[in-house]
């Protein structure tokens, strides 16, 4: 008999390029949808998309620690590397039936929810692993630029929720202004060359 595969935990928000999260979806336009960046660094045009690790061996690893549920495994993944790796449910539940179907995890029902732990096959198999954890490599890889991009656009959003949640009117409409043109200025630095001069259109290099 054929096994379904685990379905995502219900009740629970999407986790991956398509959950809503941070400043939330960017509004078309430069740098958007249909934008083509001539100035991208690794991993081509537009730069750096995303980091995908070996999620098989970071789910034998979280679980060698305790038993989790899917999507603590994911949240758990995205914190230890920095939020440059969010594995989507699609990689990670697929992933945990190939370790169950091997007899290296089972699962059982808690309050609903299936909650995931190592049989003895299972911790033989992570104590056989690199002693590095697959999030570790991917944090290592990225660009120290893009760390401290990622965090200043944390401290960022940390700065709006607070004005949003004891800021006066008239600050929140202050902070819209500052953020308006926060956000024309960043598209402007798209348009730049990477000597800071403008970069010249087709139309005025005829």
């Amino acid at each position: 008999m054929r096994r379904r595969p685990f379905p995502p935990e219900h009740g629970r928000p999407a986790f991956g390029p398509w959950a809503r999260g941070g400043f939330g979806e960017f509004p078309p336009g430069p740098g958007g949808p249909g934008h083509r960046h001539r100035h991208g660094r690794r991993g081509g045009p537009g730069g750096r998309r995303g980091k995908r690790g070996d999620v098989r061996a970071a789910i034998l690893a979280l679980l060698s620690e305790q038993p989790r549920h899917g999507y603590e495994i994911i949240r758990e993944i995205g914190e230890r590397s920095g939020g440059f790796w969010k594995p989507s449910p699609g990689s990670v539940y697929p992933t945990l039936q190939m370790l169950a179907d091997e007899g290296l995890v089972i699962s059982k029902d808690e309050s609903g929810k299936k909650l995931f732990e190592l049989t003895e096959s299972g911790r033989a198999a992570a104590e056989q692993q690199d002693a590095v954890p697959p999030w570790e490599q991917i944090a290592h890889d990225v660009d120290p630029a893009e760390v401290n991009l990622r965090k200043a656009a944390a401290t960022l959003a940390a700065a709006v929720a607070q004005v949003m949640h004891a800021g006066s009117e008239s600050q929140q409409a202050r902070t819209v202004d500052v953020l308006n043109e926060a956000r024309r200025t960043i598209y402007g630095i798209l348009g730049e060359a990477e000597d800071g001069t403008p970069e010249a259109s087709a139309e005025d290099a005829e």
